[in-house]
């Protein structure tokens, strides 16, 4: 017997009330179905949507930053300026935990010197962040020293795991005034000596 022939003898065994009750399972089913599928398609699309606001939401940081651009040399800001750098280990140490996370360590570069500044900067590797603690470091590193900067900021946004955290690669900068290079002065002062004894 085939499956039409099947469900024509189904049918016939059927009573009326039976029947009706096939026929509204027959076009519920369907529209169940079909609302199911559209929420869940709602559902995912909100998800996709919070994530993509997150990833705007970072890259704004990321050129508001960038628009900041490295410290600018202000008259203020030089005339407070000491020789010795300030240390970023602790400094970013301290932002890191007032951000809410462990900073793990940093990587320092070699100092450059330039129209009488001197630049030392570090770099570090940033995981398993939020973006408010991502935000709240960079503004701490940012906003509590005027001779601190970051030079550069590369944010990774998670696919795989953890999709609201982000992980981050930055180089902090510092910068100071070149120190007096040795001799300077000594020579002045060892002339007046020598003049001082002819002259005795």
């Amino acid at each position: 017997m085939t499956i039409s022939e099947r469900a024509r003898d189904f049918w016939d065994r059927i009573s009326p009330r039976e029947r009706r009750l096939v026929v509204l399972a027959a076009i519920a089913v369907p529209i169940t179905v079909a609302l199911w599928l559209g929420l869940a398609i709602h559902d995912g699309l909100s998800d996709m949507e919070t994530r993509n606001e997150r990833t705007r939401k970072a890259l704004r940081i990321i050129d508001d930053l960038k628009g900041r651009g490295p410290i600018k040399q202000t008259d203020d800001v030089v005339a407070t300026m000491g020789v010795e750098p300030l240390s970023l280990d602790p400094y970013l140490t301290a932002a890191a935990q007032k951000a809410g996370f462990v900073l793990k360590s940093t990587t320092p570069r070699n100092p450059v010197t330039k129209n009488g500044f001197v630049t030392n900067s570090v770099s570090c590797q940033l995981s398993d962040l939020t973006i408010d603690q991502l935000k709240k470091f960079l503004q701490e590193v940012e906003s509590s020293s005027k001779v601190v900067a970051v030079t550069r900021l590369e944010i990774q946004r998670r696919d795989y795991k953890g999709k609201d955290k982000l992980d981050a690669n930055l180089e902090v900068s510092t910068y100071s005034k070149e120190p007096p290079k040795n001799g300077e002065g000594a020579g002045s002062g060892s002339a007046g000596s020598d003049a001082a004894k002819k002259g005795g």
